[in-house]
């Protein structure tokens, strides 16, 4: 089990926008399990106000699917971390498939992320996996990451054709 310190030295996200606590399982190259709780502490909660009833503490399903996407990506960095995107190869997220938000979710749960890896292709890797609340599935997806060199994407690229 690895905790927060250890997941920064994997992927480039820090506060607000890291959204994983620890990784409890992975088996390098298969599979991985994160964990993320929600609190409503969160950034995100400061705009609810004292009226907004329960569906105004339902966790943003974009936040759920990116707390998702960073434990896929962790996944496929494992073997290869790099929390530095100026250098190395950096992890981009791609397609993203079979995405389902199966209920709501709220402050006091605690998600546990399962990606495994389905293919890998050089440097491009398709992940799928599901959330679960307990043992309770609240999301599935599918996803394509890639890892590509950082020289590369900082390399200017014309705009509306050649220039």
């Amino acid at each position: 089990m690895i905790g927060v310190d250890e997941i920064k030295r994997f992927i480039p996200h820090r506060y607000p926008i890291l959204l994983l606590d620890r990784v409890t399982e992975v088996s390098p190259g298969r599979s991985l399990t994160a964990i993320k709780a929600v609190t409503c502490n969160e950034p995100y909660y400061r705009r609810v106000g004292a009226d907004a009833g329960p569906r105004g503490h339902h966790y943003p399903s974009l936040l759920l699917l990116e707390s998702w996407a960073q434990a896929a990506s962790l996944l496929v960095l494992w073997e290869q971390p790099n929390p530095d995107v100026l250098s190395g190869k950096v992890v981009l997220g791609g397609v993203m498939k079979n995405v389902r938000f199966l209920r709501p979710v709220l402050p006091g749960e605690v998600l546990s992320h399962r990606v495994r890896l389905v293919r890998q292709v050089e440097d491009s890797s398709i992940v799928e996996g599901e959330t679960l609340v307990g043992s309770e599935v609240v999301h599935e997806a599918g996803a394509v990451v890639s890892l590509r060199p950082a020289e590369v994407l900082r390399q200017a690229a014309p705009v509306g054709g050649a220039s």
